[in-house]
């Protein structure tokens, strides 16, 4: 399963946990089982089994690190509050700072441009680029924001 099936997932996933109080192993189920079934969104799996155990990584630890991820934000959003946010663009970048500051497995500038895609695809005609200049500032200080976040 390509991992940019599995940040589609997880952001649907993180939606749904916004939306319908779920916990992040159910968000993770229902989108997967979506995904499998209706593929609506069109997710290009190509038929692949969905293997959910990294999407429960990266929503399970986008979920446990909330609120310090939206403490970080909220330093980048210059004149936004989070609650302010689209829904989508507000889990686009959740994840995409949960896999910046919290993960190893994936270089930040590859994390941006996936977020970028993914608020571009499920977001308004603005989202891209607001996703690209909230992560692009981060970006620059992410070695200093990693040396300031606890470990996963």
């Amino acid at each position: 399963m390509k991992r940019r099936v599995a940040r589609e997932i997880a952001v649907q996933s993180l939606y749904q946990i916004q939306m319908n109080e779920a916990t992040p192993q159910e968000a993770v189920q229902v989108a997967i089982h979506e995904a499998e079934n209706d593929n609506e969104t069109g997710l290009d799996f190509k038929g692949e089994k969905i293997d959910p155990v990294y999407i429960v990584e990266l929503v399970e630890g986008t979920y446990s690190h909330k609120v310090s991820i939206d403490e970080l934000l909220e330093e980048y959003l210059k004149g936004w509050a989070m609650d302010r946010l689209s829904r989508v663009d507000r889990e686009v970048l959740r994840l995409a700072v949960y896999e910046m500051l919290y993960r190893d497995d994936v270089p930040p500038k590859v994390v941006v441009n996936e977020a970028i895609d993914l608020s571009k695809h499920y977001g308004t005609d603005e989202s891209g680029k607001f996703v690209n200049g909230v992560l692009g500032k981060m970006i620059k200080e992410v070695d200093d924001l990693k040396s300031k976040v606890s470990p996963s």
